[in-house]
């Protein structure tokens, strides 16, 4: 095999390939084998047919065909590994030149990783919004945590909006009843408008054993689309009471013996999760300065392909609910362009940052080992709701986890680059990352 390599961009070559005929033996011959253990003639054992029937019957140029595809991608592998190239994404490849006997020529286009020049990290320095924290939001907090406490209490009055009704439901289409539109004794909150639309007015001033009819539109079963008559009938009313705001709650809702303490205890959660909040922020921004500073160009076929893939999970995620792209769209008042160029932008920068993180875990010479990687893979794991080995062995079948180990590598590298910058807030006070390693030590003990 010969081959040359051609600089199209600073991001993309094209390789010029000559196969000599007699390399493309091994292949031809695994082709005859493969197409010979497909095909059915009679008189000849599976397996056994020899090559000039199957040239008959399948046509010379079906394998000559079968076996250029097989020895193609060994041949780009060779020539890449010949000149040291750092290749990404899928190759597009053409054939110039290939006669049954004669050499095989070919080119192949495929990005590679740009050399980049990394910015000192230490001279980056990036401000973030100051930290505060209002007192509404505690309240909130609290408020949250009185609900998960709550008791409900039969009440000899009417509902109201905020209470609980026990209640039986029969719907009817012109007097016949929908099928599975009877319930009865089931609980529902008043305004939650979880159930039947008309629902929630119906039911407000009707006490127990009160009764009435409303009419909705049906959205499932053999009258969607239909208007509806219900009759609902009221069992019971019960308040919300939600218990007394005093040390007591403090004891039977958390660990703490005051609402002093417990506020204090909140207050604090709330102040770490924004603490992390402009850790992140931080890291944005540092990203964006690094990659301006570097200069990183895009390679565009690795970001084409990142779009595809970009714009198939929202197809997928829409699919999941029930949506199309076109609902979508008109949705979001966007047109398909537009969506196109946003995720394009996102893509792009995304692809820059990988790039500058590859480069810094090559320059660093970042290591990842064994228990990092088996611990990431625990972690997503259990956010796909899969068993570890299960999601691995699927990895390793999607040819995935090359990725998820770039991937780990990458956020090690981000880590060093973390550690370097200077932060500080908008009042000029410094900002260290104790915040973010105090969340990720509880996350780990968490998975532990």
């Amino acid at each position: 095999m010969k081959s040359t390599v051609e600089t199209l961009s600073p991001t993309r070559v094209r390789l010029a390939i000559e196969v000599p005929f007699v390399e493309l033996e091994p292949s031809l011959k695994k082709a005859y084998r493969e197409i010979g253990s497909q095909v059915q003639v009679p008189g000849f054992r599976r397996g056994k047919v020899p090559t000039a029937v199957i040239d008959q019957r399948v046509g010379r140029g079906t394998v000559l065909n079968e076996a250029v595809q097989e020895a193609i991608p060994e041949n780009i592998l060779a020539a890449v590994r010949e000149h040291d190239l750092k290749t990404l994404g899928r190759p597009e490849v053409e054939i110039t030149e290939f006669n049954d006997g004669d050499s095989l020529n070919f080119t192949a286009e495929v990005d590679v990783r740009p050399e980049i020049t990394i910015p000192d990290a230490s001279t980056i320095e990036v401000t973030v919004d100051e930290l505060q924290i209002d007192e509404t939001e505690i309240d909130e907090q609290v408020k949250n945590l009185r609900e998960r406490f709550a008791t409900l209490k039969t009440v000899e009055r009417a509902a109201a909006e905020g209470d609980f009704v026990q209640i039986d439901l029969n719907a009817t289409v012109d007097g016949e009843d929908v099928p599975g539109g009877q319930a009865s004794n089931i609980s529902h909150e008043v305004g939650s408008k979880q159930l039947l639309p008309g629902l929630d007015e119906a039911v407000v001033g009707l006490a127990a054993g009160d009764d009435t009819t409303f009419t909705t539109q049906l959205v499932g079963g053999d009258f969607a689309g239909r208007d509806a008559e219900v009759a609902v009938t009221v069992r019971t009313v019960k308040e919300k009471e939600l218990p007394e705001l005093n040390d007591e709650f403090a004891q039977m809702a958390s660990e703490f013996d005051t609402i002093e303490e417990l506020r204090g205890d909140l207050r604090a959660r709330v102040n770490q999760g924004k603490q992390v909040e402009q850790i992140y922020a931080a890291r944005d921004k540092a990203l964006a300065q690094l990659v301006e500073a570097a200069e990183i160009p895009a390679p565009e076929g690795v970001v084409r392909e990142e779009v595809e893939s970009r714009k198939q999970a929202m197809v997928d995620q829409l699919e999941r609910i029930g949506a199309s792209m076109e609902e979508y769209l008109a949705a979001e008042d966007k047109t398909e362009e537009q969506i196109d160029t946003e995720l394009t932008e996102a893509a792009t920068e995304g692809v820059k940052v990988q790039l500058l993180l590859d480069t810094l875990a090559d320059a660093e010479d970042v290591q990842v080992s064994d228990d990092e990687f088996g611990h990431e893979i625990v972690h997503r794991a259990q956010r796909a709701g899969m068993a570890p080995q299960q999601y691995y062995d699927q990895l390793v079948r999607s040819g995935a986890a090359a990725a998820v180990f770039g991937d780990v590598r990458r956020g090690k590298a981000l880590a060093a680059v973390m550690e370097k910058i200077t932060i500080k807030d908008s009042a000029g006070n410094g900002i260290t990352l104790d915040a973010l390693r105090a969340a990720n030590e509880a996350e780990h003990n968490h998975d532990h």
